[in-house]
């Protein structure tokens, strides 16, 4: 072997292997078929809670995979289709929907994080359909969420028992992911065919301009004057991955756009992610295009597998 070709091969053994080593991955001991949307972690305990599509519950382990279980059973507390989740202080807060067209339903669940317990309850019916998808949570308590079906953004104001639209607009058509600055000055959220829109809370006006380059997305999370999102609703799947949108100093504007998860063998269909102590993670495998959402039937059942945690340290 001549010496260039040898040091060639040892160059990219050393990067697969730090690569590897730098989003290392752990098969979690759940049901085939939870058909997960949701996913978030209480980084006190390190407690990863990810729900249920199928069955109406919320499931919980470790970081590490072990002390698998029920956090919440089956229909808990009127639980329906598990969709955003996030955790603020020590309260979970649950997305689930009904997924039935005319007379949908959906529901907003607070739950202590270590015991389950509820903590509160918001419901939302509507002749036409609705879907409540994803939320996120201002230090003041202000809870926004996206509505995808008719182009709006639901608010409650903690501890306030009034589910009301804060923004109802084509200009954030089909909005799927939220955030929310560290200041609690800026919503951002992705329109799927918008692109990630960023709203100022206090005027309601919407400060950038649609770009449906930036579409697609699904999970978004806030992270240190950037959002990290979750692409996975384009035509092409060659342009899915996870992706930094990094913003302006002001935060009102995004600046530029880093790939940093290609699509690939650790990607077939994730949704949604958290972030702990500078890690991002998700599950790789969804396998919501194995799934009948209305009826709530898998498709095959022989394609089902494990479900697998990525983490992947934010440089």
């Amino acid at each position: 072997m001549q010496m260039k070709t040898f040091f060639t091969i040892l160059v990219l053994t050393t990067l697969m292997a730090c690569h590897k080593k730098d989003t290392p991955t752990t098969t979690l001991n759940f049901e085939e078929d939870l058909m997960p949307e949701g996913i978030t972690i209480d980084p006190q305990s390190k407690t990863l809670f990810l729900n249920s599509m199928k069955y109406n519950k919320i499931v919980a382990s470790k970081l590490d995979g072990s002390e698998p279980g029920n956090f919440i059973e089956n229909n808990e507390y009127g639980y329906l289709s598990g969709f955003g989740m996030t955790i603020k202080g020590d309260t979970l807060y649950a997305l689930g929907d009904s997924y039935s067209g005319n007379n949908n339903q959906s529901i907003l669940l607070l739950l202590n994080v270590k015991t389950g317990d509820l903590v509160d309850s918001y419901t939302l019916q509507d002749t036409t359909f609705t879907l409540l998808n994803d939320l996120a949570i201002s230090s003041n308590n202000e809870i926004f969420i996206t509505e995808t079906r008719n182009n709006k953004i639901y608010k409650i104001q903690r501890p306030n028992k009034v589910l009301e639209v804060y923004l109802d607009s084509e200009e954030i058509a089909h909005p799927n992911g939220i955030s929310i600055s560290e200041d609690n000055k800026y919503l951002y959220v992705a329109s799927r065919t918008k692109g990630i829109r960023i709203i100022d809370i206090s005027s309601k006006k919407i400060l950038n301009e649609s770009n449906k380059d930036l579409g697609g997305v699904d999970g978004l999370k806030y992270y240190n004057n950037s959002l990290i999102g979750i692409v996975n609703a384009k035509r092409d799947v060659n342009e899915h991955g996870v992706f930094r949108y990094f913003l302006s100093k002001e935060g009102d504007s995004i600046t530029h756009i880093e790939k940093i998860i290609p699509y690939g063998e650790n990607f077939e269909v994730p949704t949604t992610l958290d972030i702990v102590d500078g890690h991002l993670y998700y599950i790789t495998q969804s396998q919501l295009l194995n799934y009948n959402y209305e009826t709530k039937e898998v498709l095959d059942t022989t394609k089902l597998k494990p479900y697998v945690l990525m983490k992947k340290r934010i440089e």
